[in-house]
């Protein structure tokens, strides 16, 4: 079945970076458009950046200059480079792509920014 796996979140300072990988299986990943979302406590969760199976992107404006959303089909993992980082990057930051229609996410993984 379809599984994604996050990993990489932790605790940085302000200004620090982070990587964040999502391994898939069970798609052909090479073709899927693969997402990342992030949910802060109280607020909706929040498309962040977006990686097309041609490999252009699309970033949500507030992150744009800082994160870079790259992939490696051999490996079936999608990453996030998470540079500058601000506590408003503070949240659990959530890999997804659609697959037949369907809406498929990861776990979650903790990424936590202090000031």
């Amino acid at each position: 079945q379809v599984r994604l796996v996050e990993s990489g979140g932790g605790l940085v300072q302000a200004g620090g970076s982070l990587r964040l990988s999502c391994t898939s299986s069970g798609i052909n990943f090479k073709i899927y458009t693969m997402n990342w979302y992030r949910q802060a406590p109280g607020k909706q969760r929040e498309l962040v950046a977006r990686i097309f199976s041609s490999g252009n992107t699309n970033y949500t404006d507030s992150v744009k200059g800082r994160f870079s959303i790259t992939r490696n089909n051999a490996r079936n993992t999608v990453y996030l480079q998470m540079n500058s980082l601000e506590p408003e990057d503070t949240a659990v930051y959530y890999c997804n792509t659609n697959y037949k229609g369907d809406p498929y996410w990861g776990r979650g993984t903790q990424v936590t920014v202090s000031s």
